[in-house]
C-alpha cells in the first residue's frame, strides 16, 4: 500500500513539471520553407544551435552508399568566405564546441556556444548551406578518412560486422539494410560529383529544420533566422521523400557469423515493427514499454527468467527505437552464461517469451516503468542539447512538435492490454531475423 501511495505521489509531483516543459517550445516556418523550433531555458547564458536536414543514408541514390556521411565530413572543408577547418576553429575561439552526425533519416550539425554568439553561428551555418566549396585534394583526403573510419568501427569489430549483416538480412528491399557509413566497395568510388549532387538536392532551407535551445527568446531567434536563413532560396525541385518499402516477411530468417576475434558469443533477434506516426503514437508507446518490461534492467522479464531463475544468460536486453521515418525494429539480445550454447540460450528465450505471452504484464512493474519514463522526461529539461536533439530528430522523421509534447501522456495512458496486443502483433518468430555471433570453429 505504501509503495502504491509513493508511486501515485511521484506521478502527481512530476506531472506539472512535464506540462510546464511544453510551454517553453515555440515553432514557426520561414517563408522559404525552413522550419524553426525554439526551446527556452534561461538558467545559463548558453545556446545550442542545430541545423537538421531531412536527408540521411536511406535517401542516397543506389550505388553511392555512404555519400550522406561523406558529405557531413566535407561540410567542414570551407566555403567562399571560410577556409577549410575555419568553421570549427571559429567556434573553438568563441569557447564553444561543434560537431555533426548522420543517421538513416537525417544529417545534423550543431554548435554549443555562449548565447550572445548565436548570430555568428547562424551566419556561418547559412553560408555552408549554400556555398560549400570542394577542392579535389579534399575529396581524396576525406574519402581516405571515412574509409579508415570504416576500418576502425566496422572491419576491426566482429560485432559491428555482424550487426551490418543482420541489418541487411532484416531489410531485403528498404535502404535501411544498407549501412550508414556505406559499403566499402562503393565508398572507394565516391566522387566529387556524387557529393555535390546530394548536396544540391537536399541541402536547402525547405529541407532543413533549425533548432535553437537555451538562453534565447522566440523573437530573438526569429529575427536572426530571417536575417541569415530567410534570404536563402528554396529548392523548387525537391521531391517528397519516397523509398522502397519492405514486402511482408513470409519466412523466418537466420544467420550465423563466426570470427576468431569474438570474445563473447551472443544471439540477437529482431522483428520488423511500426514506427511512431504523427497523430498515432499509441502502438509505438506500447512497444516502448514492452521493451522496458522484457529487457529494460535487472527486474525485467528476461533478466529474471534467464539470468536469475535459470542462470542461462549473463546479459539480456530489449530495444525499440520508434523514432524512425519508416518501419523500425524490436530487438532482443542474449549473452549466454559459460557452458550454455547459443542454441540453448535461444530455446530459453523462446520459453521465456511464451510464458510472458501467457502470464501477461505485471501491473506493479508497469507502473514502476511508467514512473521512470515520466521522471526521464523531467530530467531531460536539465540538458538543452538533449532536448534539441529530441525535437530535431522527431521532426526530421515525420513527427511534429505536438507529437513530441504529447508523447509523455501517451506513454502514461498505455494499458497492459495495449502492450499485450502489440506483443502479439510484433513478436512472431516466423517473422523474425535471428542471428548468432560465435567464435571461429577450431579445425583439427
Amino acid at each position: 500500500m505504501l509503495s502504491a501511495i509513493a508511486t501515485l505521489l511521484g506521478l502527481t509531483l512530476l506531472a506539472p513539471a512535464a506540462m510546464a516543459a511544453s510551454d517553453q517550445v515555440t515553432n514557426f516556418t520561414l517563408d522559404n520553407g525552413m522550419d524553426v523550433v525554439v526551446i527556452e531555458d534561461h538558467r545559463a547564458p548558453v545556446a545550442v544551435h542545430m541545423v537538421w536536414y531531412r536527408a540521411g543514408a536511406a535517401d542516397e541514390p543506389p550505388g553511392v552508399s555512404g555519400v550522406a556521411h561523406y558529405l557531413e565530413h566535407l561540410m567542414f572543408k570551407g566555403t567562399d568566405t571560410l577556409e577549410p577547418g575555419e568553421f570549427s576553429a571559429t567556434v573553438a575561439r568563441q569557447g564553444g564546441k561543434d560537431n555533426a552526425f548522420t543517421s538513416q533519416d537525417y544529417t545534423g550539425y550543431y554548435q554549443r556556444v555562449a548565447a550572445d554568439r548565436l548570430d555568428l553561428m547562424m551566419r556561418m551555418e547559412a553560408d555552408r548551406m549554400m556555398n560549400l566549396r570542394l577542392a579535389g585534394k579534399d575529396i581524396v583526403t576525406e574519402r581516405d578518412v571515412i574509409l579508415e573510419e570504416r576500418n576502425q568501427r566496422v572491419e576491426n569489430d566482429p560485432a559491428a560486422l555482424f550487426r551490418e549483416q543482420k541489418q541487411a538480412a532484416q531489410y531485403m528491399n528498404h535502404p535501411y539494410g544498407i549501412p550508414i557509413i556505406g559499403w566499402r566497395a562503393e565508398m572507394e568510388e565516391l566522387s566529387r560529383e556524387d557529393v555535390l549532387a546530394f548536396y544540391r538536392t537536399y541541402y536547402a532551407p525547405n529541407n532543413a529544420i533549425l533548432v535553437v535551445a537555451g538562453d534565447v527568446t522566440p523573437d530573438e531567434v526569429r529575427t536572426l533566422a530571417q536575417k541569415h536563413y530567410g534570404a536563402l532560396p528554396a529548392n523548387p525541385d525537391l521531391e517528397p521523400r519516397s523509398r522502397p518499402q519492405e514486402p511482408p516477411q513470409t519466412a523466418e530468417r537466420r544467420l550465423v557469423m563466426r570470427d576468431a576475434r569474438v570474445g563473447t558469443p551472443y544471439l540477437s533477434r529482431s522483428y520488423l515493427a511500426p514506427e511512431r506516426d504523427s497523430g498515432a503514437q499509441e502502438k509505438a508507446a506500447a512497444l516502448s514499454l514492452l521493451s522496458d518490461l522484457l529487457g529494460g534492467g535487472q527486474t525485467s522479464v528476461l533478466a529474471e527468467k534467464l539470468q536469475f531463475d535459470a542462470s542461462v544468460a549473463v546479459h539480456t536486453a530489449a530495444y525499440y527505437s520508434g523514432t524512425s521515418l519508416d518501419d523500425t525494429t524490436f530487438d532482443l539480445i542474449i549473452v549466454p552464461a559459460d557452458g550454455v550454447s547459443l542454441q540453448q540460450a535461444e530455446e530459453a528465450l523462446d520459453s521465456a517469451l511464451a510464458q510472458f505471452m501467457s502470464d501477461g504484464v505485471d501491473a506493479q512493474e508497469l507502473e514502476r516503468i511508467k514512473l521512470q519514463a515520466r521522471a526521464s522526461q523531467i530530467y531531460a529539461r536539465d540538458n538543452v542539447q538533449r532536448l534539441a536533439r529530441r525535437y530535431g530528430g522527431a521532426l526530421t522523421q515525420g513527427l511534429t512538435v505536438k507529437d513530441v509534447q504529447a508523447w509523455p501522456d501517451i506513454i502514461q495512458s498505455v494499458t497492459a492490454d495495449d502492450i499485450m496486443a502489440a506483443a502479439r502483433d510484433v513478436l512472431n518468430k516466423r517473422h523474425a531475423v535471428t542471428g548468432y555471433l560465435d567464435k571461429e570453429e577450431v579445425t583439427q
